[in-house]
């Protein structure tokens, strides 16, 4: 299957670009193609990479806001997710793959449980995915045991699917929720696999106060001592780490995910970004799960990148909108080891459309500063993943259905 997208602005320019099987081929070629899109009054920018989220989470969108970290995880989130089945991540996955598609995403790092679902649903919908099924002992060592068996299972199924749009990894939710022996287990494991790591790691000040009380030692030299870091882990949130925490981090090639909205709407606390930017620190981008954000369009997630910044230093230049751009894209790619993020010959064929006709894009001074500060996720007409069109003129192939069938699912959910 070839596709050819003509008459699209790529870089300021109008030109086109060529993609065969998943591959852009070419730009400013006018190839034959199996399908042809007319990009006229359009921009081709990269698929946007959400590197943190639990997909399914769609289920609990406005479901216990207003609420602390530990309260909204331990009595209202943890309890309703006990009662959760594997169909109900498959439409919950759904709805949220309809969201991104619709909003520019076309790959994402979920982490939940029953991830079986998920898979299936990631699958239909076409979308590109790391997937890794959430692994809590508690400090058990029979629960380890459980969850270690449960985790090699779900790889071994993963990889068996051979899918190269679905990359299995390993999900060690916290060091609050999973031990030191566990986590020196998974990096052996996820070296061995060439696994990635997803992880929530610093995200309020009381995980990392907790954490050095019960350990008599930091939270990151601790989890160096351990082995645990490396340029294969993926850290979530990240909040609560001063200067030497960043340095170590930097010295293993860590990445980090930056989620500006759930770290706001929990109060968690500020990513020191500028801090990691001087360290060398691969930042990205995340939404986390609509339960602590609402939604899942990373050009809300973007906006509020940079204002944050700007506002919580007192500096109208940090965070610049074409860095911030960089994190949702090029720096996502490069922390799941995703050959995407840019539109250029041999890269992936993961390509979303802009309309430049909606009122909030013009007038066109700068287009990624318009697509930072004043885009919406309704502004993307097109998204193409692996080289497939998911949505043209801003309609995807049964979305009332998924709509439906989810919302169903989740008010089934809540009175379980």
């Amino acid at each position: 299957m070839s596709l050819l997208i003509k008459n699209v602005l790529l870089d300021g320019k109008e030109t086109s670009i060529h993609v065969e099987g998943n591959r852009i081929t070419g730009i400013g070629v006018r190839e034959k193609a199996d399908k042809v899109i007319d990009g006229r009054g359009k921009a081709a920018i990269p698929g946007f990479v959400n590197t943190h989220t639990h997909a399914a989470m769609t289920l609990f969108r406005g479901y216990s806001d207003d609420l602390r970290l530990r309260e909204w995880l331990e009595k209202h989130i943890w309890p309703k997710e006990a009662k959760l089945t594997e169909k109900d991540v498959y439409w919950g996955t759904k709805l949220a793959c309809l969201e991104m598609i619709k909003t520019g995403t076309t790959c994402f790092n979920d982490n939940y449980i029953h991830m079986r679902g998920a898979v299936k649903a990631i699958d239909e919908m076409g979308l590109r995915a790391v997937v890794s099924e959430v692994f809590f002992d508690f400090g058990n060592k029979d629960k380890a045991e459980q969850e270690k068996k449960k985790s090699i299972q779900f790889i071994k199924e993963v990889k068996g699917k051979k899918n190269p749009r679905i990359i299995p990894c390993i999900g060690p939710h916290s060091p609050y929720t999973v031990s030191l022996e566990s986590l020196r287990w998974m990096r052996e494991y996820a070296d061995k696999e060439k696994l990635l790591i997803h992880f929530h790691l610093a995200e309020t000040e009381k995980e990392v106060n907790d954490y050095e009380r019960q350990h008599a030692k930091k939270l990151i030299p601790s989890l160096e001592d351990a082995g645990f870091l490396g340029p294969d882990l993926v850290c979530a949130h990240s909040v609560w780490l001063d200067k030497k925490d960043l340095s170590l981090l930097a010295k293993h090639d860590v990445k980090i995910s930056h989620n500006p909205v759930s770290n706001m709407k929990l109060a968690s606390g500020v990513m020191p970004y500028e801090e990691m930017k001087a360290a060398g620190l691969t930042v990205s981008l995340g939404t986390d799960g609509c339960a602590s954000n609402n939604c899942l369009d990373m050009f809300d997630s973007m906006k509020h990148a940079a204002l944050l910044q700007k506002v919580h230093r007192m500096d109208p230049t940090a965070a610049p909108s074409n860095e911030v751009f960089d994190m949702a894209t090029i720096n996502g790619a490069k922390a799941l080891g995703i050959d995407a993020g840019g539109i250029r010959k041999g890269r992936l064929g993961d390509i979303v459309l802009i309309d430049l006709k909606r009122p909030e894009l013009a007038p066109n001074h700068n287009l990624i500063a318009n697509l930072v500060y004043s885009a919406k996720g309704s502004c993307a007409d097109t998204v193409i993943c692996d080289g497939k069109v998911l949505m043209e003129k801003g309609k995807v192939l049964g979305e009332e259905e998924i709509i439906e069938k989810a919302s169903a699912t989740a008010e089934d959910l809540f009175s379980r």
